[in-house]
């Protein structure tokens, strides 16, 4: 039994910072262990061992969590850490009671692998919960942006529903996946609502009517402005081929290789100097990507 309070405790101590939670139910299980070496007498001792970790494998809060976690590599180790459990039970039956407490340690480090990855698997998904709820409410401020923009500008009353409308869609779209337990499709959905919306702003607020009204210190400076413009339409334009593949990659192949090429001759033009010409370029690029949003299905105002 020292061999195996000595060895875990150990462990343990040394994954306290990362998960303390774990470690203080390990330890506990631990302490049940040692008592049943009190409590069990002469060739009992070991059956009170084998019986608490068994339990530990089977039926403790941690044996819970990691069949919850839906984690695969969590669920592999507990398996092995059963084996572990199984040879230690036969090495007991032989009356080789060293090897199976080392069988009995081996299951218990198994276990306590298999709960680190279930619990990792819980932080991955809470982590992505809490990302996915601040990209609600991103999209949630910046429509509220499109709307005072468009109060301010009288924007059309057609184009300004169709762009909300197309948003709010989206954004409903990615709550019922949410709900569905699919939080990786809802989050690409999303994105494609915030990059919309995040558009739909741009477009008001800096269209090409404005962007001709815009004082730049020079022509370098419209260069990076207009390099940003077209790098926000290209973002969109990626999520919505990640979700459609091939068959909306080849409708929209003809705009994306015309987009990408200016792209290229802009950065061309920029690394000698011209930027008057690498600002046109831009332009026609983001034009191209613009059309291509639009055959996508992305309303694109202007």
């Amino acid at each position: 039994m020292k061999l195996i309070a000595s060895s875990y405790r150990k462990s343990f101590a040394r994954s306290w910072i990362l998960h303390p939670a774990t470690a203080m139910a390990f330890i506990a299980m631990i302490g049940h262990v040692m008592d049943a070496n009190t409590a069990e007498q002469g060739g009992n001792e070991h059956g009170g061992r084998l019986s608490h970790v068994q339990r530990l494998i089977e039926e403790s809060s941690a044996a819970k969590s990691v069949e919850a976690s839906g984690n695969e590599q969590a669920k592999a180790r507990r398996e092995e850490a059963r084996s572990a459990h199984q040879q230690a039970l036969a090495a007991h039956a032989e009356g080789n009671h060293k090897r199976a407490d080392e069988l009995l340690a081996q299951a218990m480090r198994l276990m306590f692998e298999a709960v680190q990855l279930a619990e990792s698997n819980v932080d991955v998904s809470r982590k992505k919960a809490r990302e996915f709820d601040a990209r609600v409410e991103s999209v949630d401020a910046l429509t509220a942006a499109f709307e005072r923009i468009c109060d301010e500008k009288k924007c059309d009353p057609s184009a300004r529903k169709q762009v909300i409308q197309n948003v709010r869609e989206k954004a409903a779209q990615a709550d019922r996946l949410r709900e569905s337990g699919d939080l990786d499709a809802a989050r690409i959905r999303l994105d494609e609502a915030y990059v919309a919306i995040k558009i739909a702003v741009e477009h008001q607020r800096s269209g090409d009517t404005l962007v001709r009204s815009l004082s730049f210190a020079n022509k370098e400076e419209e260069y990076h402005y207009e390099l940003d413009r077209n790098d926000t339409h290209q973002m969109l334009i990626k999520l919505l081929l990640e979700e459609g593949g091939r068959s909306k990659a080849a409708n929209l192949k003809q705009f994306l290789q015309e987009a990408q090429a200016l792209r290229n001759q802009a950065e061309k033009e920029a690394a000698s100097g011209k930027f008057d010409a690498a600002v046109r370029s831009l332009e026609n690029s983001t034009s191209q990507l613009m059309q291509a949003l639009r055959r996508a299905g992305i309303y694109i105002p202007g």
